[in-house]
């Protein structure tokens, strides 16, 4: 990297921006929205859904357990998330507002970089934050709604980057607050922020600061625990909740030093030559990888280090980069480290150091000739948003994202697993059977796989070939309790009730907040004859997503057979209400309006269903009996001779439909069988 001269301190009113501050954040923000303007568009993807606010997590009492309840979410960032439950409060599951904020956070952490910069005087800021601004390696956190922790935590950071120099500048307690508060509420956003202190201390040696221990350490020094207990709580969570644990993280230090230099040169030539981008890169054999790049790393770092004397900006920019990134390295398990030891989202953060090395070499070598700089400077900005806009568009729906990954890495057996089950998602089985097997081709332990492909064999009406593949899968991942649920589902359909509530009660274990299992669990439990502890599971499911009306009408049929037939019709008008297309909540809130004599107000419910299932026999003598309670014996003669053309052999609805012709003055003899 370029050297970077070791600036002046800055000027008084670095603090306050002036008008050409003002047109150059305009310009950065500009030409962020620009560049990444197709993620508007774009859908949600893969983990979307377990940041988006789950049901159960959606009410205040949920906002509570995101704050105090590790394990609640993903990863224990309680910030994120609870900005994740306010945007769901605002816009719901509409894709298009968590993408906006996403984007406008991302101008926004550019406009900030800019201002970090040029109150370091750091030659080139503009250029650097525009870089920052619209590089394609960015896509990936812009696009993607999870990445919504990269985009709010360095927000976040250099806010509290920005109030520490100024605390720095000024010694006063207000700044150092301001600075503290603002670095917790980075961490609780995300914890690859607690490298900030450390950058901190490489920002103040570039810009010639002797330290001595009360003046500049000591203010970091809470800094640094509280950047200690976020990575130690980080990576337990990593462990303990998300997975990544096991065989497949088993390498040794050795190994971890060649993946950590390896990777370190992989993103930097990602951002020097933004080519071959894709959602997930192929994953090195962390045995058999080359001692040649760390060695690389530490001579590149010795020499940098040579040259100080003459200019610290190299050595801080290399420092500031490897340290921003030293906790997606390899040295801390993360769990995307199963698929592949790097992802662009990764360096989102670090790459700032190196857009600003690059910039100030460029100005520096171009400082003579300023209008030939705008003009390279503008060229590669136009470029790497002309890249980014297209990129933009691998992530408009699942998908599109992992056909296109398997376009850049056909390998990679977790693309063609998340397609499958996408696939699945849209009931498009034969197309996901056979992503499953090309996944099964390439990693035959692959628990997912089997778990998917045993979904595929119940959709196939295959149960006992299902059963078999969970099993498989099961083997392999014990404690997947989406497996385990829908292994629970498949034996209720052969009729092991018991085993069924087995495994439904070990997916609670591990998804407590289930709606699916509670659900399965009740089912179970009332084919044993346990209604009170069928209706406490249907309860719970619920909770657990107050919307699925699957859930309300359960419960509204547990609570029919417990002769509660007012709070079964308050369960079966929620499932109506929630979803009135859901055609078995329809029928059973008219049929229990009906046995209560409310004949007026079952009758719109049963015709309501007749719009959904024209066909149903059961459905149309349903109605024709309520028309008849009613004296409307045309209408009831009408319905009722469809029920008996549908079904003949129904005795209900042949002696109703007598009785409606008798009525209506039009029949005297049976109707034919």
């Amino acid at each position: 990297m370029t050297p970077l001269p070791s600036p002046p301190p800055p000027p008084a009113s670095a603090s306050t921006p002036g008008p050409r501050a003002a047109w150059g954040g305009a310009l950065v923000a500009a030409a962020a929205l620009l560049a990444f303007g197709p993620a508007w568009r774009a859908g949600f993807i893969w983990d979307d859904d377990a940041h988006v606010t789950r049901p159960a997590l959606r009410s205040l009492a949920g906002l509570a357990r995101i704050w105090t309840e590790p394990g609640a979410t993903q990863q224990y960032y309680p910030v994120l998330h609870s900005a994740f439950w306010l945007e769901h409060r605002i816009w719901g599951g509409a894709a298009a507002g968590y993408h906006t904020l996403n984007l406008l956070l991302h101008a926004t952490a550019a406009v900030l970089l800019l201002r970090l910069l040029r109150g370091l005087a750091v030659p080139g800021a503009l250029f650097a934050a525009l870089l920052f601004a619209v590089h394609p390696v960015e896509v990936e956190t812009v696009a993607w709604v999870s990445e919504q922790k990269n985009t709010l935590s360095t927000v976040f950071y250099l806010l509290a980057a920005l109030a520490y120099l100024r605390f720095d500048a000024r010694r006063r307690g207000s700044d150092y607050a301001l600075a503290t508060a603002w670095f917790v509420v980075a961490l609780l956003s995300k914890s690859v922020t607690a490298t900030l202190p450390a950058a901190l201390l490489v920002i103040l040696w570039w810009r010639g600061r002797r330290f001595d221990v009360r003046g500049d350490l000591a203010p970091l020094a809470p800094w640094f625990v509280l950047s200690l207990g976020a990575g130690i709580l980080t990576a337990w969570m990593e462990r303990a909740h998300v997975g990544a644990q096991g065989t497949a993280f088993g390498f040794g230090f050795a190994a971890r030093l060649r993946i950590a230099g390896h990777a370190a040169w992989f993103y930097l030539g990602k951002l020097l030559w933004p080519a071959g981008l894709t959602f997930m890169y192929p994953r090195w054999d962390p045995a058999g990888g080359s001692w040649s790049y760390p060695a690389a790393a530490v001579a590149v770092l010795v020499a940098l280090w040579a040259l100080r004397r003459r200019s610290r900006g190299p050595l801080a920019a290399a420092l500031l980069f490897v340290g921003t990134l030293f906790p997606a390295l390899g040295f801390i398990n993360v769990f995307p480290f199963l698929y592949s030891f790097v992802a662009d989202h990764f360096q989102y953060l670090a790459s700032a150091a190196v857009f600003a090395g690059v910039a100030g070499a460029g100005a520096i070598l171009l400082r003579s000739r300023p209008g030939a700089a705008r003009t390279a400077g503008a060229v590669v900005v136009l470029i790497l948003s002309a890249l980014s806009w297209r990129a933009c568009r691998d992530y408009a729906d699942v998908e599109t994202l992992w056909r296109a990954t398997l376009a850049r890495n056909p390998a990679s057996w977790m693309a063609h697993t998340n397609l499958a089950s996408e696939l699945l998602r849209q009931r498009r089985v034969a197309e996901a059977e056979a992503e499953l097997v090309a996944a099964l081709a390439l990693a035959p332990d692959n628990a997912a796989a089997h778990g998917s492909l045993g979904e595929v064999r119940h959709l196939q009406g295959r149960p006992r070939e299902a059963a078999v593949e969970y099993e498989r899968a099961l083997a392999l991942e014990p404690a997947n309790a989406p497996v385990q649920a829908n292994y629970g589902a498949v034996l209720l359909e052969l009729g092991d009730v018991k085993a069924a509530e087995r495994h439904y009660r070990t997916a609670l274990v591990g998804e407590p907040d289930s709606a699916s299992a509670h659900t399965g669990l009740g089912i179970a439990l009332l084919r044993q004859g346990e209604l009170e502890p069928a209706t406490a599971e249907f309860r719970r499911a619920v909770a657990a997503d107050p919307a699925n009306p699957s859930a309300e009408n359960n419960l509204g049929s547990a609570l029919m057979q417990l002769r509660r037939p007012d709070e079964a019709r308050a369960a079966f008008a929620q499932a109506v209400a929630a979803n009135p297309h859901f055609l078995p909540a329809q029928v059973n809130l008219a049929n229990a309006l009906l046995q209560v004599g409310r004949v007026a107000e079952a009758i719109p419910h049963y015709k309501s269903a007749l719009a959904l299932k024209p066909d149903s026999p059961l459905v149309l003598g349903a109605l024709g009996y309520a028309y008849l309670q009613t004296g409307q014996n045309t209408e009831a003669a009408k319905v009722l001779a469809e029920a008996v053309r549908l079904n003949p052999a129904d005795p209900d609805a042949q002696a109703n439909l007598q009785v409606a012709l008798r009525n209506a003055g039009r029949a005297t003899t049976p109707a034919d069988p």
